[in-house]
């Protein structure tokens, strides 16, 4: 099929535009998962509920060796190579620690501090939802190729359970990956699209700042640790802006300070940990050295000793050009050329960068903003939600996905 004629196809053309049952069966899907959050390496239910829901479909799901997430191909029989690439559609499983802060709302979490407040419950339902509409289709004969659905756990736990989902063999005979990240910034019924880099690089940093302590009437006889730890958090961020390329992004980010107990004594120890963002890859790979370096030299200047843990993360989700191209031409086909939009790279940290790093892909991000909406229910808060009219926007995207790609593409 032609990228001319797929401009101008109508929902209709092509197979696997959802019926009203299956949405409100999928709503109420996604609604039981918000309902009961598990955290990485935790998904025990969640995994559990998607396996009996492809099992009643007739598909052979394999739950990965963990005990959570699990992966099962469409059009594909257990222990059989595939003539063609095969298309891989991912859905990340885990909730954040959270609670959830919305009022009244039927399926708010029962779970006390657990929420899925970055819409994986969303991403989750979408791949299931595909599934259930592809394995339909194969069992009519009209898949065109096999499709293998990828729900993986622990997104949210650095670096990442995609690297054991790989490590487990997801991604044997794959040509190509896809996904769908919810966005509260576009509306539902959209979808943003960028190629190159969408999202960018994520690492974790803690930091144990010692010296002796004392009396405050006499700072200078003691390793000020409080001014210390206070001036590496204002000046180490500002050496690495002065010592990387600006373009590169690289920003570095404190989410805790802990120091002291009380107000007339100079504590012994301090604490701080925050995250180490990159959009660039190169400067990413550099980074542990550059930010160890300006730790060092602060902590010293203060003659605190300073002890650092820094864990690699993520790199930055690079999105394939004709992995790009492909989704645009799959909701061209199926919402018209209005229902895409570009789309900035953003700070933010995804584990399905793994994945790039061993076969072309890409993400999309899935609008689930109510249209006229003012208020922006961000992701990793506790009001999240999400319209679910995404849900099936984003089932018949992928859907059209399947059926578009040439046979034998590579990207």
């Amino acid at each position: 099929m032609s990228l001319e004629s797929e401009a101008g196809l109508a929902g209709d053309v092509l197979p696997g535009v959802l019926s009203e049952a299956l949405h409100a069966e999928l709503v109420a899907f996604r609604r039981d998962l918000h309902m009961h959050p598990e955290l990485g390496n935790q998904e025990f239910r969640t995994t559990a509920a998607i396996k009996e829901r492809l099992e009643q479909a007739g598909l052979r799901p394999r739950v990965l060796a963990k005990g959570t997430g699990l992966v099962c191909d469409i059009g594909l029989a257990e222990g059989e190579r595939s003539a063609v690439p095969v298309l891989a559609l991912r859905a990340d499983i885990d909730a954040l620690p959270i609670p959830d802060t919305k009022s009244d709302c039927p399926y708010r979490s029962t779970v006390p501090d657990r929420a899925h407040a970055c819409g994986h419950d969303v991403h989750t339902t979408v791949v299931l939802g595909t599934g259930l509409v592809l394995a339909d289709l194969h069992a009519k004969g009209l898949l065109p190729r096999p499709v293998r659905l990828v729900f993986q756990p622990a997104e949210e736990v650095l670096p990442g359970g995609a690297l054991d989902a790989i490590e487990e063999g997801v991604l044997k005979g794959v040509g190509r990956i896809l996904a769908v990240h919810c966005d509260p910034r576009v509306d539902a019924g959209k979808i943003g699209l960028r190629h190159g880099a969408i999202t960018s690089a994520c690492d974790r940093l803690e930091i144990a700042l010692d010296g002796a302590g004392g009396h405050t009437a006499r700072p200078h006889l003691t390793t000020d640790l409080v001014t210390a730890a206070a001036r590496v958090a204002v000046d180490v961020p500002a050496l690495i802006a002065r010592r990387v390329d600006t373009r590169a992004g690289l920003a570095l980010t404190w989410g805790r300070i802990e120091s002291g107990h009380a107000p007339n004594v100079i504590p012994q120890h301090a604490e701080l940990s925050g995250t180490v963002r990159c959009l660039d890859l190169e400067a990413w790979r550099d980074a542990p050295d550059l930010v160890h370096a300006a730790i060092d030299e602060v902590a010293t200047l203060h003659r605190a000793k300073s002890e650092i843990t820094y864990v690699r993360g993520v790199p930055p989700v690079v999105n394939d050009r004709e992995s790009t191209e492909l989704l645009r031409r799959a909701m061209v086909a199926r919402r018209g050329r209005d229902a895409v939009e570009s789309t900035e790279q953003s700070l933010g940290g995804e584990d399905f960068s793994w994945y790039l790093e061993h076969v072309p892909g890409a993400m999309a991000r899935l609008g689930v903003r109510r249209p006229g909406e003012r208020t922006v229910r961000d992701l990793h808060q506790g009001d999240f939600d999400a319209d679910e009219h995404a849900i099936t926007v984003g089932v018949e995207m992928f859907t059209a996905a399947a059926f578009l790609e040439p046979n034998g593409v590579q990207g």
